[in-house]
């Protein structure tokens, strides 16, 4: 079945009882029992509810997996992952990630005796240096949020697999559209599904999707035990926008190139961090493992002081100034003083994540509408 056909079709059969063709909202926290124990596959809706389940199905198919689940967050699908590790426990990740990842791995985690190196995982082969026995987890964003690096996949699965850890891949950015981590030798893949998945700013949460079977007996307990699972109209809003996501996916892209292509040039940008230029690190690796290069752009404002890129951001009329990226509309974001302000900033400014960084999530609207937006507000 091809993508279009799973996003519109994927874990979704009409209503039994009604012939309703789009899952109903099974708005309830409980359910009948014949007998004690006969319960026919549902009792209580923290562990499973027939709206979420059909929205697991639906997101397992899109990534090629086997199960899905969905949780409150993207962070409530991190934190399960985390709760996998026992104290002593270390993992690998990258030095330029999302900022609440960052804050949840040294902030909670690490005070329970996990350790985190944050490395450059431009070059895979730098993860050797980092493994030892006490290893269990790579952790990879690609594209990495915000200065878009690319980190080749099908390199750290390989490495992965040989020094037998988990490879966990944030793929939020790309979407399950443009790329299929599992595909490449990931073993769970996570997104912020609030994002490109969801597509509308109007719903919250995350998920994992997954082919071990014990990985995900493993994590299931975390889900249902801890809690973090959604409610039957967050998974029903979500369902109804992934029935859009190839073709929001290609206007987001189809738009993307086009306002990289005129910041790439503009006077007032110093520098332009978009895959889908050639000069871009890993464009090969990227082109290899995307279908597309996205609506994730992100630009350094020329000579620009905090009170001047302050005012940039605040200047646009199309774009909204505003947290979170993936949805319809386009968003401006600053993520220093919004969405990465929990790392410190050396290490921000080590990563790139400088004060006069802008990001923006380019949206579907009419793109030159975005162009005139993008002249005024950086004039």
């Amino acid at each position: 079945m091809k993508f279009a056909t799973k996003a519109i079709h994927a874990g979704q059969e009409p209503d039994p009882s009604t012939g309703a063709v789009m899952t109903p909202i099974y708005q309830t926290s409980t359910y009948w029992q014949k007998s004690p124990g006969d319960n026919q596959g549902y009792e209580y809706s923290r562990g499973t509810n027939p709206t979420r389940n059909a929205l697991e199905n639906c997101l397992a198919a899109l990534e090629n997996a086997k199960y899905g689940l969905a949780f409150s967050s993207g962070m409530g699908a991190t934190d399960a992952v985390m709760k996998l590790l026992a104290p002593g426990d270390e993992v690998i990740t990258g030095n330029d990630l999302y900022g609440g990842s960052y804050r949840i791995f040294t902030k909670i985690y690490a005070n329970y005796g996990i350790k985190f190196h944050f490395i450059d995982l431009a070059d895979p082969e730098l993860i050797n240096q980092y493994v030892n026995e006490n290893t269990k987890l790579i952790w990879i964003e690609t594209p990495t949020n915000p200065t878009m690096r690319i980190v080749d996949i099908e390199a750290v699965a390989k490495i992965s697999k040989a020094k037998k850890l988990k490879l966990v891949v944030d793929n939020t950015f790309a979407s399950p559209y443009l790329q299929n981590p599992i595909d490449l030798g990931a073993d769970i893949v996570m997104h912020s599904v609030t994002k490109y998945i969801g597509g509308h700013s109007d719903v919250v949460m995350g998920a994992l999707m997954l082919n071990d079977d014990d990985t995900y007996k493993k994590l299931w307990f975390i889900y249902n035990a801890c809690g973090a699972t959604p409610g039957p109209m967050d998974s029903f809003l979500v369902l109804r926008g992934i029935k859009t996501l190839h073709l929001r996916m290609k206007a987001h892209c189809e738009n993307g190139r086009i306002i990289a292509e005129f910041l790439k040039t503009h006077p007032k940008v110093e520098k332009i961090y978009w895959p889908g230029f050639t000069d871009h690190p890993n464009h090969d690796v990227a082109k290899k493992q995307m279908k597309d290069f996205g609506g994730m752009i992100s630009i350094v404002l020329k000579g620009a002081d905090l009170k001047e890129t302050f005012r940039v951001a605040s200047s646009f009329k199309v774009f909204t100034l505003a947290e979170s990226l993936g949805g319809v509309e386009s968003l401006i974001n600053h993520p220093v003083s919004m969405t990465h302000g929990s790392i410190p900033k050396p290490e921000r400014d080590k990563a790139g994540v400088v004060d006069n960084l802008l990001r923006l999530s380019v949206g579907v609207e009419d793109v030159e509408d975005l162009l005139e937006d993008l002249k005024q507000a950086l004039a």
